[in-house]
C-alpha cells in the first residue's frame, strides 16, 4: 500500500540535509535527519512504495535489506502517527 503525504503537508530539504515537513492545517514544522531526507526522496521516487524504496536504499547504503525496511517501517509509522502521511489503497 503506497504512502502519501497528507493534504496540506509540504516538504523541503534544508541546507544541512535535514528533511523539513510543514503542515498547512496546524502551521507546524517537523524536522528530520538527513537519513530521513534520503528515505523521503526514495519513497517519493518509488511512488510511495516502502518496499521498493527500502530495497534501493539498502543497495546504495550496503545495508541488509530487512534492516533498512524495518527502519523505514518505523519511520513511516512515526510520520503516520504525527498525521503527516497516510496509506493509500
Amino acid at each position: 500500500m503506497p504512502v502519501r503525504p497528507e493534504h496540506g503537508v509540504t516538504t523541503q530539504v534544508a541546507e544541512d540535509g535535514c528533511l523539513v515537513l510543514l503542515t498547512e492545517a496546524r502551521d507546524t514544522t517537523f524536522r528530520c535527519s538527513p537519513v530521513a531526507a534520503a528515505m523521503w526522496i526514495a519513497l517519493r521516487q518509488h511512488d510511495g512504495h516502502v518496499g521498493e524504496a527500502s530495497r534501493m536504499l539498502a543497495e546504495l547504503w550496503g545495508t541488509a535489506p530487512e534492516n533498512t525496511r524495518s527502519d523505514m517501517d518505523i519511520w513511516v509509522s512515526e510520520l503516520r502517527d504525527a498525521g503527516l502521511v497516510r496509506d493509500e489503497p
